[in-house]
């Protein structure tokens, strides 16, 4: 049982990483242009920065 003492609060700051990862990837436009993204890797054709809204 005090095995839980330790795991509940690993648990919770391995999870407020995971989340704090996910909100740094949105915050810097990751996912705002996935498809050039994919056709840019592969093409000289565009260019090296996403599309400024």
């Amino acid at each position: 049982m005090n095995v839980l003492a330790y795991l509940i609060p690993i648990s919770l700051i391995l999870g407020g990483l995971g989340l704090a990862g996910f909100l740094y990837t949105l915050r810097s436009r990751q996912y705002e242009d996935p498809e050039g993204d994919s056709r840019r890797i592969l093409s000289d054709e565009w260019d090296d920065k996403p599309k400024s809204d």
